[in-house]
């Protein structure tokens, strides 16, 4: 996992840090206080290495993936077929359609391996491993072959990926279920608190999930490497997004992080590569508890919390433009005593090109 480490580098510059806060203070001291805006800002242009952050083609991903684990009930009864969803999403028949086109986010929707074969479009990129994962209580959700093939998708996805800005988000039968089990399993939490979606679940649907959860984590009691994790209990959204996501932190872009499945996949690619946090911000879409148990793992709190139950991606979707706003809150404010400074960003794309993780016709060695 070392090469992996070294590839995305920290975030963190003292003299960088100390340049932005004290333009901050300058324009607190002409226009007030703007909260959590600020450290926002901070974290913006730690992020990209300079005093005046900017975004380009922004990117919204979703990653759509049955799960094999959905055939014990782990949904809702009136769920709609993922690919129904995926149909409407790219159809323009959902909020988050209308919300991307609003806000000029490109949508993308990843077809990681829904269960049918999804008509054409210019929005659906086909990375289908399978036709939906396995059922993690009785077998390994997928093949160590397989979780390979998926990152290493994701990976070239990630070389693809237009801009510096993405959002990541998750859709498909079982997906909040199985980011349930590589969290509980790889941040040693509880099951219970990544299962619960609060005290008006009822206590027997919640016996029975986590029956069903506690019989997959005890066939598969051996899996502790984080790629055995997601082999044995996850999904191709989530190997797939690790992969784009470590990657894109690679080259300095900012991770939007939304959803329970996209924690799964954060908290993955943390344990490969862990300064991949340094690169990302909180979104959430849904007030399940669950969801709240997920972000303590990363010590993280959402952008906004609009108190909504809606699909991912629908809140970071919303929260885009104050992300703007924080950027704007150094490039655009006049500032006589502000200056670029000149950091070599390109050297970090030479390490890129020089190390063999990134050789995208061998198999990822973790």
């Amino acid at each position: 996992m070392q090469p992996a480490r070294s590839l995305v580098s920290p975030t963190s510059h003292p003299q960088l840090e100390r340049e932005v806060v004290a333009a901050l203070r300058r324009r607190s001291a002409v226009g007030g206080s703007l909260g959590q805006l600020e450290p926002l800002a901070l974290r913006l242009a730690l992020m990209q290495r300079t005093l005046a952050p900017e975004f380009v083609e922004p990117q919204l991903l979703v990653f759509a993936a049955d799960h094999g684990v959905a055939v014990e009930g782990v949904e809702a009864n009136d769920a709609a077929p993922t690919h129904q969803i995926v149909g409407r999403l790219l159809g323009g028949e959902l909020p988050l359609s209308a919300f991307a086109q609003a806000q000029q986010l490109e949508l993308n929707v990843i077809d990681c391996g829904v269960a049918t074969d999804l008509a054409a479009s210019d929005k659906l990129l086909t990375r289908k491993i399978a036709h939906g994962s396995r059922n993690a209580r009785l077998t390994a959700a997928m093949s160590p072959e397989q979780c390979q093939a998926a990152m290493r998708a994701g990976m070239q996805l990630g070389y693809r990926l237009r801009g510096n800005f993405s959002i990541y988000a998750s859709l498909g039968l079982g997906a909040d279920f199985s980011a349930a089990l590589v969290l509980s399993r790889l941040a040693d939490r509880p099951l219970q608190e990544l299962l619960s979606s609060g005290p008006e679940m009822p206590r027997a649907e919640l016996t029975r999930l986590m029956a069903i959860g506690q019989a997959a984590l005890l066939r598969h009691q051996e899996a502790v490497d984080p790629l055995a994790v997601v082999a044995a209990l996850g999904g191709f959204d989530v190997a797939v997004m690790v992969g784009v996501m470590l990657v894109a932190a690679s080259r300095r872009h900012l991770l939007v992080i939304d959803g329970m499945a996209a924690c799964a996949a954060l908290l993955v690619a943390s344990r490969i590569a862990p300064a991949v946090t340094d690169y990302c911000v909180f979104c959430r879409s849904h007030g399940r508890r669950s969801l709240d148990h997920a972000l303590n793992i990363f010590r993280a709190s959402a952008l906004l919390e609009l108190d909504m139950q809606s699909m991912d991606g629908t809140g970071a979707t919303l929260a885009w433009p104050m992300i703007r706003c924080a950027a704007a809150l150094l490039t655009e404010v006049v500032d006589d005593q502000q200056r670029e400074l000149d950091f070599d960003v390109d050297s970090l794309r030479g390490e890129l090109d020089e190390n063999p993780l990134w050789h995208l016709d061998e198999p990822p060695p973790y």
